[in-house]
């Protein structure tokens, strides 16, 4: 199995391992099916109800439009589920793998959205030989979509869920201060829970006080607690207690 080590913009080294050839070609094929079987019920609820005659009928620019919007969802469909289900389209959930950034963030929306442009060229140009090529030659398991974006597809296989590593003990009574808070993912709160905790032995407060403006800045959230490391502990007990309570 291919090992991603991934150095954060914290200095906080993350391993994961990269989904195999085997997984990739798994997922793929399972999100095809998933469309297919799309394709197959619309065509059947066009011809029972009569609506592809109707279709048919009009113009061809107005056929077009039409068929094009129909078939939309099978057009964006990886672009879309991807940025829904942060990095999983449904393969990917069932094969538990994920889209993620190589400094160890959530991919945003324009990560997905390169990762879909050269998916044009790489998957339907060759029925996926460009793809397939690259992600065996590449050291990370990466498509050429995801070395334009900075991703990499990582394996959940096996792994502690990363739920496990942000817990914090929070009593039944605690009141949370920064609602805010659950702008962050749960990877974000794992990278600011070993930062910190790092940060705080080590005695290193410049770092703090980077990765207290950097919540700031990312969250939108006015700091009430005064100081950083008290700032920083209350966004982690209120990120469980939000997450805990949804």
């Amino acid at each position: 199995m291919t090992q991603l080590s991934i150095n954060t913009t914290q200095n906080v080294n993350i391993n994961f391992t990269a989904a195999s050839v085997g997984d990739r070609i798994a997922s793929q094929l399972l999100d095809i099916v998933v469309m297919t079987a799309y394709v197959l019920v619309l065509v059947f609820i066009l011809r029972q109800s009569g609506y592809d005659r109707a279709i048919n009928a009009m113009d061809n620019w107005s056929t077009m439009a039409i068929y094009l919007a129909i078939y939309s969802p099978i057009m964006f469909y990886s672009i879309v589920q991807e940025s829904l289900f942060e990095g999983q389209t449904i393969g990917k959930r069932i094969m538990k793998t994920k889209v993620i950034k190589l400094d160890g963030y959530q991919a945003g929306f324009a990560d997905y959205l390169v990762r879909w442009l050269f998916r044009l060229v790489e998957i339907s140009i060759g029925n996926g030989i460009i793809a397939l090529i690259t992600v065996i030659a590449s050291n990370k398991n990466q498509r050429l979509g995801d070395m334009a974006a900075g991703t990499a597809v990582i394996s959940l296989k096996n792994k502690i869920n990363i739920n496990h590593t942000i817990i914090q003990d929070i009593n039944v009574d605690y009141v949370p201060t920064y609602p805010l808070v659950i702008k962050l993912s749960d990877n974000d709160v794992r990278i600011i829970k070993e930062t910190f905790e790092t940060a705080a032995t080590t005695r290193d407060y410049a770092t703090i006080i980077k990765l207290r403006e950097k919540i700031l800045s990312v969250t939108g959230i006015k700091n009430q607690s005064g100081h950083d490391q008290d700032f920083i502990r209350t966004i982690l007990k209120d990120y469980n207690f939000y997450t805990q309570n949804m």
